[in-house]
């Protein structure tokens, strides 16, 4: 752990899960994830997309599937050299390759295909920014939550696991 790298420490219905952000290698998704978190804008929402062996996704959705406002996407910063290996944070994104704003996903086995060039040298990649450095069994309870089709959405956790708390701590 670096002095100068930002925690964040997320509290979920399931637990506590504290973050370290790389904000040499990705500045400009670090002040983006801290700036909505700074404004609340994950408190409410939900891990909407959880898929065993692979990821767990959240940020930007509410228990009802609705989508919350989010702001301007950011550039991705996938060739900063992070890896996406299990444990670590990256920003969501659309298929356009700079289309990243308040959603993130915790890998949680190593996932080499979203990595910038990964095993197809079309395929830009997904920017991490950060690592867990405390609560992998939250995470890992997380992943294994039952999950169903909402409202066209796959992989939905059947028991909503919810954001209630996410502060930067100085």
């Amino acid at each position: 752990m670096s002095a100068s790298n930002p925690l964040v420490q997320m509290e979920t219905s399931l637990g506590e899960i504290i973050l370290e952000l790389d904000i040499a290698k990705a500045p400009l998704s670090v002040a983006n994830f801290i700036a909505y978190a700074r404004a609340g804008h994950y408190e409410g929402t939900i891990f909407h997309r959880v898929i065993k062996g692979f990821m767990i996704q959240g940020g930007g959705m509410t228990a009802e599937m609705e989508e919350k406002p989010s702001g301007t996407p950011i550039k991705n910063e996938a060739g900063n050299g992070l890896k996406n290996k299990t444990g670590t944070l990256a920003m969501a994104r659309t298929s356009e390759v700079d289309s990243a704003t308040c959603q993130f996903f915790i890998n949680t086995a190593d996932n080499k295909s979203l990595d910038h060039g990964g095993s197809r040298p079309e395929v830009y990649g997904y920017a991490v920014f950060g690592k867990v450095v405390d609560g992998m069994d939250v995470v890992y309870a997380i992943e294994m939550k039952a999950t169903t089709t909402v409202a066209g959405h796959a992989d939905v956790p059947v028991e909503p696991v919810v954001i209630t708390a996410m502060t930067v701590l100085d």
